[in-house]
This record gives C-alpha cells, structure tokens and sequence, in this order.
C-alpha cells in the first residue's frame, strides 16, 4: 500500500493543492491565509510520509495569483520540508509561474528562493492569456 494522492480543493483564501507520489507537487490559486503559519497537518504528514520514499525527481509548481505574508510563512515551511529530498541523492526543482505584471508574486518568490537559499526556476506567463 503505497502513498495516496491528494488533492485539495481550493477556497476563496487558500490555494489548490495536489500532492503526487511520483514527484508532482501543485500549489494553484489564493494564499491569503489570516494569523496562522502552521502547514495544514494534511500536507505536513503526507510529506513526512513522502519523505520516507521519495521519487526519483521531485517537482513543485507553484502559480499563485495572490500571497500574503502568512501564505509565505507556510509556503517557506513547506518548500523546507519537501526540499529534504535532496539529502537521499534525488533531484528537486521548483517552478515559480507568475503573471507578466505581477512584481509582487515574483518578488515572494525571489524572497523565499533566499530564504531557503536554493534556486526556483522563475517562468513568466502572459497576462492576457495563451493567444
């Protein structure tokens, strides 16, 4: 019995959330959360239990249209925790998607690619849509 996929749905002030055990982790939406920097305990174990055996390649996309100071707190806790594949030799890259007109996305991005002082892969999506 392996690791279940989850998928989280997406509220008003809280983003999508897919978490796949072959490696694909997908944060998608609103991250406004209000006085809390806790990961939710959902995510938190399922990394825990991720980590035990992790794919050989682990990739988080992020597109976020909105992210307050708490969102990043937990997206940063997040990110940490994930990241702790690279201590068993497998490859972790992040993909950080932002809006051509959106500094602030990028500038959190930017933010926690210090804090955590490793690289995110910064890839730039037109505003006006795929025409």
């Amino acid at each position: 019995m392996g690791l279940e996929r989850i998928h989280i749905l997406p509220t008003d002030k809280t983003p999508e959330v897919i978490l796949d055990p072959d490696g694909i982790i997908k944060i998608k939406g609103r991250y406004l959360v209000l006085n809390n920097t806790e990961v939710p305990e959902q995510i938190k174990s399922w990394i825990e239990d991720y980590l035990l055996n992790p794919s050989e390649s682990t990739v988080v996309i992020i597109s976020l249209e909105y992210l307050n100071s708490f969102g990043t707190k937990i997206l940063t806790s997040t990110l940490r925790e994930i990241s702790k594949v690279i201590l068993y030799n497998k490859k972790f890259t992040i993909q950080w998607y932002y809006d051509d007109d959106d500094e602030d996305i990028l500038e959190r991005g930017e933010y926690i690619s210090e804090t955590l002082n490793m690289p995110i892969k910064f890839i730039k999506i037109d505003s006006i849509g795929d025409s």
